[in-house]
């Protein structure tokens, strides 16, 4: 006999996979990640540009990625801008370089990336090309680059250096290697490599002097090199050999102050020369832009460059704010301790006293809601505001990204279930359509696949459907309820707003860095205005036979009135921005940079999408008061052959737009034209999606699933699961990327379920029923938002 009051191990284990352990797993795991770069951090250092000059692997493009750290890919204008700000603030940008024809190699192809001016230029010249020693001068950058020819450790490199040390205006950075005429010429024997040793000890005592007036000194281990392809004297080289010197080298330069630059050995790995021994040019190119990393990040600050830069310093405002956050979890934590104590004595004395207060909810209080959101929001700064965590740069290929796409279409699929309403985008459908679209902007994202312009459009169409079911939304509801209250204007902004409002205060980043969530609520708001003023739209339950006609009268001038507002605010731009920078909203408006040109560009691209929506919500309410709509039943949406004849012109509709996108020639070309064609692929779309009854009253629980909490996604992605403002991804686990996304893709949906879960508990209490609370609760917020603007310069 089976016994029912006992879970077998099996269904346990089953009742143990839940969100809520889910959530308890991650927490444990970036417990555990702290940990374990807390220990890389004390045994290796945290300085990045050790580990750019340490180590690193190519990806899939055949670039360059240092282990831990951003290289960011110095163009010409780049570097001439480095070194232009440097010398401006008085910095004589002098480089070194010291040794054989490698190092040579790498001198000239790096002044080649630093020309961009006919040597004839009297700015420029070329001094003491006496061979074999090279000296390349550019006097408005304040720009020394030198070569000195040493074969060997021999008594020319260390005269060099002692010249250095003697010098009052020492090379800002050195770079040394030298060793290929030994192998070419002598056998390499423990005597030798002694003798290398001891002239390498030489030049120690210099080098610590150097290194303590601030010049940065790399010793450049020898590449390997191809043993097949050398010719005459070169074939006495060895791998074996070049590792014995690299290794003497580092036994001694390692008690030194030089830096031993490691990784140059591996760049050599995909970036072979014909000749064997020479250097290819992709090694010389990524060996030049370390340099260029090493030399110009911490000045520069760009964004994909967190090799050798220092992380933003914390402002007043975020030790305020994670203050507050500190102060709320000690509150709870001392409150929770008197209950326990509380327990504890009653439990010991034998009694319990009968309480008043109602039984505990299980979820939590504000104060413990507070605290959790610190918490996660400490996690996020961790991640993205500091260099604890590392960091890689983007990887674009075509199967980084369509193979995931297609991998999780077949998962949501997977997760197909009956739905609770057959209705036109009903509530689990349109949760699907943000889910699904949230997770391909997350792959777009993570893969950097910006580059490919289809790919660029598809999202662009995306970003337009959310607001196309913003408007279809959010006007259905007006129709339905007539309610345009205060109290519902400020639930909405508050759901939209207060996990973007925090982030700008941790994560010290303007309103306008988080683009979608601005532009998804002016939009609202300007819906709101439109829908509150007069002629007011009653509830669709009150209308009768004669003010039916009248309220659709109502809605058809209210969309007419949005459109005209838009139009008249797109056909001039400087009317627009003297609109949006006037001051106090501007700072809602403007960039970093305190420009206004971001906005612009994505307020007119989806310009007319809010308003698609509600047009396609005002055909399908006047569908369904005619009765050509048949919602009830499984069946067609269209009885006859409605249903096909629709289908198959919205597979048209979605191929027209497709062919346009494919004959664009430039993203700008595209945007402008997007703006009015995105109604094409959204209502071929919700056509497709709804016409026949099978589809219509199915959805995937998984992506329904990720469209609920699709706004915490997008919001925190720049801070938990990209880095360095979305221009790189964030490493949990180095030299595993596979299994590092995974897991930080994991850690980073189960902390945007909790903000989501905090988010509503917090809802209520700050904007409750009555609307006087509601007027006191935001009198409060202003009140604390004023001296906020006033130290950020917005008043």
């Amino acid at each position: 006999m089976v016994s029912h009051g006992k879970k077998t191990s099996a269904e346990w284990f089953i009742d143990q996979l839940n969100v809520d352990n889910a959530k308890r797993l991650a927490f444990v795991l970036v417990i555990g990640f702290i940990g374990y770069h807390g220990i890389l951090h004390l045994r290796y250092g945290s300085d990045s540009c050790t580990w750019l000059l340490t180590s690193g692997r190519y990806k899939g493009d055949h670039e360059w990625q240092p282990y831990g750290c951003m290289l960011h890919r110095y163009s010409k204008t780049d570097a001439r801008r480095c070194l232009r700000y440097l010398a401006f603030w008085g910095k004589y940008n002098s480089f070194a370089f010291i040794g054989d024809s490698r190092i040579e190699q790498l001198y000239e192809y790096f002044i080649g990336l630093l020309k961009s001016r006919l040597d004839t230029d009297p700015a420029y010249s070329v001094t003491e090309h006496r061979m074999p020693n090279y000296t390349y001068i550019d006097r408005k950058l304040r720009l020394s680059v030198t070569f000195v020819y040493s074969d060997d450790v021999s008594k020319t490199m260390v005269d060099q250096f002692r010249t250095w040390q003697r010098s009052d205006q020492p090379p800002s950075l050195i770079v040394a290697s030298t060793g290929l005429r030994l192998l070419r010429t002598r056998n390499t024997t423990t005597s030798l490599l002694e003798e290398y040793q001891r002239n390498l000890t030489r030049l120690v005592q210099a080098i610590d002097s150097l290194a303590a007036r601030n010049t940065q000194v790399l010793w450049k281990l020898m590449e390997p090199v191809d043993a097949e392809k050398l010719k005459n004297e070169n074939k006495k080289i060895t791998n074996a050999n070049i590792d014995a010197y690299n290794r003497a080298a580092v036994q001694i330069l390692t008690h030194s102050a030089a830096k031993v630059w490691e990784s140059a050995r591996l760049m050599w790995s995909a970036a072979q020369s014909p000749e064997g021994a020479a250097l290819g040019g992709t090694a010389l190119r990524h060996s030049a832009q370390v340099l260029l990393n090493m030399f110009c990040n911490d000045h520069m600050n760009f964004n994909d460059g967190s090799c050798c830069a220092q992380p933003e310093p914390h402002s007043q405002l975020q030790v305020l704010t994670f203050a507050v956050f500190f102060a709320c979890a000690a509150l709870a934590g001392l409150k929770s301790a008197w209950h326990w104590s509380q327990t504890v004595r009653q439990r010991l004395g034998g009694y319990a006293l009968v309480s008043q207060q109602p039984p505990p909810s299980e979820e939590p209080s504000p104060l413990v809601a507070i605290a959790k959101l610190g918490m996660i929001m400490s996690y996020f700064y961790l991640c993205d505001r500091t260099n604890f965590f590392m960091k890689e740069n983007k990887y674009y290929s075509e199967w980084s990204f369509w193979l995931p796409v297609g991998y999780v279409f077949a998962l949501g699929l997977f997760f197909t279930e009956d739905s609770k309403s057959t209705r036109v985008l009903h509530r689990e459908q349109t949760l699907e359509w943000k889910g699904w679209m949230q997770i391909v902007i997350l792959i777009y994202q993570v893969t950097g696949a910006s580059k490919v312009l289809p790919i660029y459009m598809l999202v662009r169409t995306l970003v337009s459907s959310y607001l196309f079911l913003t408007g279809y939304g959010h006007f259905y509801y007006t129709w339905k309820t007539g309610d345009t209250s205060l109290v519902r204007y400020l639930r909405v902004m508050f759901r939209l707003n207060f996990l973007t409002v925090v982030l700008c205060l941790t994560m010290n980043r303007p309103y306008q860095f988080y683009s979608f969530v601005p532009l998804v609520s002016f939009w609202y708001t300007l819906m709101f205005v439109i829908f509150a003023l007069p002629p007011h739209i009653a509830p669709s339950s009150t209308h009768t036979v004669e003010s039916k006609p009248y309220q659709y009268l109502y809605i058809a001038a209210k969309i007419i009135g949005l459109l005209v507002i838009v139009t008249v605010l797109y056909l001039s731009e400087v009317f627009f921005q003297k609109i949006f920078v006037t001051r106090p909203w501007k700072a809602l408006f403007v960039n970093s940079d305190d420009d206004i040109h971001q906005w612009w560009l994505m307020w007119k691209q989806d310009r007319y999408s809010v308003a698609y929506g509600m047009m396609f919500a005002l055909l399908y309410l006047l569908g369904q008061r005619h009765g050509l709509l048949e919602e009830g039943a499984r069946g067609p949406l269209v009885a006859g052959g409605g249903a096909l004849a629709g289908a198959l012109l919205a597979a048209l509709g979605l191929g027209a737009y497709g062919l346009l996108v494919a004959l664009c020639s430039s993203p700008a070309a595209c945007d402008e034209i997007h703006s009015y064609a995105a109604c094409v692929p959204l209502a071929s779309y919700a056509a497709l999606r709804n016409l026949c009854g099978g589809p219509r009253a199915k959805h995937s629980a998984l992506f329904a699933a990720a469209g609920r909490v699709a706004l915490e996604l997008y919001a925190s992605v720049s801070h938990a699961w990209l880095a360095a403002d979305t221009h790189g991804v964030l490493v949990l686990l180095p030299a595993a990327p596979g299994l590092n996304l995974l897991l930080t893709s994991y850690v980073f949906a189960c902390a945007a379920h909790e903000t989501h879960r905090l988010t509503l508990l917090l809802l209520p209490r700050a904007v409750p029923d009555d609307w006087r609370l509601v007027l006191r609760n935001l009198a409060i917020f202003l009140a604390v938002l004023v001296p906020i603007g006033m130290y950020d310069g917005m008043f």
